[in-house]
């Protein structure tokens, strides 16, 4: 709560508030980039599972002490999801976020991408304010892993992949079901924790549930 402001001026003080550390944000970074360059073959389902990440992505930033500058690329306006975007998220044509149809390869310096994707071999350390991270927008887990990897390689970017093995173990369950692809949202909730505290398995709570598998070390021994 934000002390010694009349409560009729908050909200309209809090908005403009969020709108400055966006727009710092998006000179200074941290910068998160949404590959949408990838949902030509996604059902009417899928569309909607992925309008709703980027509803709660957005929600969620908007709320953290230090947010991200969000762009979304790829992303075409007669599209299907900027469609679905419209129908099902509240404002979205007044987000505070860059929309191109623009690749994020062509938009930002190769050097300062750095895709996530479960495939990478090297843990994601740290979080840094001049590199442009970028997730990609696909919600079907059987082809988001080799897709995005496979993109990353064909422009000679550097990947990463969250440090799940290296904080997290397998928990036993009945399905044997376990799974280090999660929602654009629930990557963003573990990068936001990690910038604001620096700790890993703090972040990975807040973005791995229990459903994918996988539990903190320290909670199994």
């Amino acid at each position: 709560m934000v002390l010694g402001i009349c409560p009729q001026h908050s909200k309209r003080f809090l908005r403009s508030l969020t709108k400055e550390k966006l727009l710092e944000a998006k000179h200074s970074g941290p910068r998160l980039c949404i590959d949408l360059s990838m949902t030509h073959h996604m059902s009417k389902k899928e569309l909607s599972r992925l309008a709703g990440q980027i509803r709660r992505l957005y929600g969620s930033n908007k709320k953290v002490d230090r947010p991200f500058w969000i762009c979304l690329t790829g992303f075409m306006t007669d599209s299907p999801l900027y469609e679905e975007c419209l129908r099902m998220n509240d404002g979205f044509s007044s987000y505070l976020l860059d929309i191109t149809e623009e690749d994020c390869f062509s938009l930002f310096p190769l050097e300062t991408l750095v895709y996530l994707t479960p495939d990478s071999e090297h843990a994601l350390q740290d979080v840094d304010l001049n590199k442009v991270y970028v997730l990609g927008g696909l919600v079907d887990e059987s082809i988001q892993k080799k897709v995005t990897f496979q993109k990353a390689k064909e422009y000679s970017v550097k990947t990463a992949r969250l440090p799940i093995q290296e904080y997290m173990v397998k928990l036993q369950n009945g399905k044997n079901y376990h799974s280090e692809i999660l929602a654009i949202n629930q990557v963003f909730d573990i990068l936001s924790t990690y910038l604001e505290t620096h700790n890993w398995p703090e972040a990975l709570k807040k973005g791995v549930s229990s459903g994918k598998g996988y539990v903190l070390r320290n909670s199994v021994e």
